[in-house]
């Protein structure tokens, strides 16, 4: 189904299918691979038969990537060209301005934003993009800066962290901001894809392939364990593509990270932990060849709580708490983009106990969150991409 068709529907908020029933049935890339644990992988598909009633709130989105709330219900969305837009649930769309230059070649751009916990007072604003940094280079960064009273502008904006080294790469970028209970903002990043800077994720002295802790106001936020040698905002290590983060109801931060052809992993990162990358994968390399000397494990090296072979390519998570969807309590919701679904995984603990998706094949989901009144909302990825609202039928 075409996007264009696909928002048609949509914008006569017609009741879309709910559930596909037969992902599992698709064979992995690496079928030798076996997972180091039961339920690690290929969950049991949930029996939901939910349908759900999609409403597009704006279309024409050139492709949104992040998104927040603000207080009053309006949405704060990003677009990869640099533009930050302001949605109200009416529809009306309208541009804040003074943000700093992206590049948005590829995977780069602006990428994700967050509103202050006490947005209605201090009027602050958090993003994350691919900064230029000359000569082919680039980084993921993030500002800060307050919207004006006539939310025309972004004012006062400065970077409070930029991620070293800088590379002459297109992709990877990560990047999720999270606050936690604490105050302090997690940022995620990527590995950069290239062989050369891949490898970094497990170099402690750089910033590639790592969920960091900082300060709201820049440097390392405080309490984070030292790593011997390691630049000081690091959390964890050894990850690929974090563009999937989020608390779960417990405070501690959840992520879902790209692998390469196989091997999308669910985490719940802990500090000084290293989650493998590159030395350990599920999945195989684009070309077929192994990652590495192909280990799916190493003493000393995090497991995935669940994996996907085949991928979904996952790009945002949320975690269910509202009161439309009373069945979805404690679910995780992730965006798949090549799985073009919404992910729904039910967990027992840390375990994964069931898998769903929705709207299957119907667009690449870039970003998914809860609104104040319990309905769901997703980004879809496109040159024409949607804000879309779901609720249940």
């Amino acid at each position: 189904m075409t996007t264009r068709l696909l928002a048609a529907l949509c914008a006569l908020a017609l009741p879309l299918p709910a559930l596909a029933q037969d992902f599992n049935a698709a064979p992995p890339n690496a079928p030798d691979q076996r997972p180091a644990f039961a339920g690690q992988t290929r969950a049991p598909v949930i029996d939901d038969d939910t349908a759900l009633r999609s409403t597009v709130i704006a279309s024409g989105l050139r492709n949104p990537w992040g998104m927040d709330q603000l207080p009053d219900g309006r949405w704060l969305v990003t677009e990869r060209i640099g533009r930050l837009r302001l949605i109200t649930p009416e529809g009306k769309v309208s541009t804040v301005r003074g943000l700093p230059e992206v590049d948005d070649r590829r995977q780069g751009g602006l990428l994700d934003v967050a509103v202050a916990p006490d947005f209605a007072q201090t009027r602050r604003v958090w993003w994350s993009y691919a900064e230029p940094r000359g000569g082919g280079r680039n980084g993921t960064s993030v500002a800060t800066g307050v919207l004006s009273d006539d939310e025309a502008q972004m004012q006062n904006v400065r970077v409070i962290f930029r991620q070293q080294p800088a590379w002459d790469s297109t992709a990877h970028f990560g990047s999720r901001l999270v606050f936690d209970w604490q105050g302090a903002l997690f940022v995620t990043t990527g590995d950069r894809s290239l062989p050369e800077p891949r490898a970094l994720a497990q170099d402690v002295t750089t910033h590639l392939g790592k969920v960091l802790r900082i300060s709201p106001a820049g440097g390392a936020a405080s309490g984070i364990p030292s790593i011997p040698g390691a630049q000081p905002e690091i959390w964890s290590l050894g990850h690929r593509n974090l563009q999937a983060a989020t608390l779960g109801p417990d405070g501690a931060l959840w992520t879902v990270e790209h692998g390469p052809r196989g091997g999308d992993e669910l985490n719940r990162p802990e500090a000084g932990k290293n989650y493998g990358w590159p030395v350990i994968t599920y999945g195989e390399d684009y070309s077929g060849d192994p990652i590495g000397a192909g280990l799916t494990s190493k003493p000393g090296l995090e497991q995935p709580l669940y994996y996907w072979d085949p991928v979904i390519a996952p790009s945002g998570m949320v975690f269910y708490d509202g009161a439309l969807f009373p069945n979805w309590q404690g679910s995780l919701l992730i965006g798949a983009l090549a799985g073009q679904a919404l992910v729904r995984l039910e967990l027992d603990g840390r375990t994964v106990s069931g898998e769903a998706r929705y709207l299957q094949g119907q667009g690449r989901v870039r970003d998914v969150d809860v609104a104040s009144d319990g309905a769901v909302m997703m980004l879809t990825d496109a040159r024409n991409g949607s804000l879309i609202r779901l609720v249940p039928q």
